[in-house]
């Protein structure tokens, strides 16, 4: 087990009409609030509101930055910045999923920064400060809740960037399931794919002595398993909700980290799909995952035969675990088409044209990966499987 540090002082208040507290506890951090959203959803079923007369009974004063896409843009980011130098805001409230979360991360570390808020995401600068940032969940999935960090995507170029400083950690989140009854089963299972492949990233490593933690991911890949089975039949089943919700938090505040060091190459092999194709990137993951543990797999083919007997329960033959391994991979996939994912890049139309931009775009900064350090021709190799 590595040395580590481990910190997660995002205040979590879950459950049932937790949102009516959001102006109580937006009120602790100033006066002049932004509120930064979507494209209209929390509008259309009622939470908008319900945000708006909370803030407004503590006497706050609502700047408002709506319209964040998936895949949140640069541009709207920087739109941000500026908006908030103007109106002298003194905290920023998410209103949303992932992306309104890791927009509004990027615009508070932007805020008190003299130069580009896109120095951060090259590497060029380190973030020392932001203004603080408060929650309201509605799609559980990016874990950006109680992450450290942001991704974003530069309008130029097409180049979509992921970094993370503890300083970004927002200071409070509240998480009501009830915000997700009306998600689409789409929405749910991309939701739950990224999830999922936030345990994976960090489970899949050559570490070894790491069983409590290993333990933990194992629980939650089988709660979020076992739950969105339920919440696809069930849309407002409150308890499969809550399962998920909570363990989409869990598997992304650095718990699951510990002790080991994790891998992320698949999460940057996506990030070029989704970069450039705009699909969603829970979407992206169902596809690049398993080609990804094809592709490594014989590297350490007692973790992956581990993770199929723990969590998919394949009899384990001592004499075989290679046959262990494969059958582990194969019912993970089955698992991902159960729920209506895609599992190849053909699926959603995405061919061979572009791979090779980007596998050079994806490790131009260097090989990616810890698990495996994978070069150009191995990301390219893994795009080919994914087809």
């Amino acid at each position: 087990m590595k040395n580590f540090k481990f910190q997660a002082p995002t205040k979590i208040i879950f459950g049932k009409g937790a949102e009516d507290s959001v102006g109580k506890e937006a009120k602790k951090f100033g006066k002049t609030v932004l509120l930064h959203y979507g494209t209209g959803s929390i509008k259309q079923y009622g939470l908008y509101d319900k945000v708006i007369s909370s803030l407004k009974e503590e006497g706050m004063e609502i700047v408002e930055l709506g319209g964040v896409l998936p895949n949140p843009r640069l541009g709207p980011v920087k739109e941000g910045i500026a908006l908030c130098r103007e109106k002298k805001v003194d905290l920023i409230l998410a209103v949303g999923g992932g992306s309104v979360i890791d927009s509004a991360k990027a615009i508070g570390i932007g805020v008190p920064y003299a130069g580009d808020v896109w120095d951060f995401f090259t590497g060029k600068s380190k973030v020392k400060e932001t203004l603080p940032l408060g929650v309201v969940l509605t799609i559980p999935a990016a874990g950006s809740e109680v992450s450290a960090d942001s991704v974003i995507t530069n309008e130029e170029g097409w180049y979509k960037k992921a970094m993370g400083f503890e300083v970004m950690r927002p200071k409070f989140s509240i998480l009501n399931p009830e915000l997700t009854f009306t998600l689409s089963k789409k929405q749910t299972t991309i939701g739950v794919s990224d999830i999922i492949t936030h345990v994976l990233e960090r489970y899949f490593t050559r570490e070894k002595n790491v069983e409590l933690t290993d333990r933990l991911s194992e629980a939650t890949l089988k709660t979020v398993i076992n739950n969105v089975r339920i919440s696809i039949q069930k849309p407002q089943d409150y308890s499969s909700r809550a399962e998920i919700m909570w363990s989409g938090s869990v598997a992304h505040n650095s718990l699951l980290e510990t002790g080991r060091a994790a891998d992320w190459a698949s999460h940057l092999i996506e990030h070029e799909l989704s970069a450039i194709y705009d699909i969603a990137h829970g979407e992206g993951l169902a596809i690049i995952f398993p080609a990804w543990m094809k592709y490594v797999y014989k590297l350490n083919i007692e973790r992956f035969a581990q993770f199929a007997s723990r969590v998919w329960n394949v009899n384990v033959y001592f004499n075989d675990l290679e046959k262990v391994a494969l059958e582990g991979i194969k019912n993970f996939e089955d698992f991902l088409k159960e729920i209506g994912l895609p599992a190849r890049l053909e699926q959603i139309d995405i061919h061979a044209d572009r791979l090779e931009e980007m596998a050079s775009k994806c490790t131009e900064g260097g090989p990616i990966g810890e698990f495996m350090k994978l070069e150009y021709q191995d990301v390219l190799n893994i795009y080919k499987l994914a087809l």
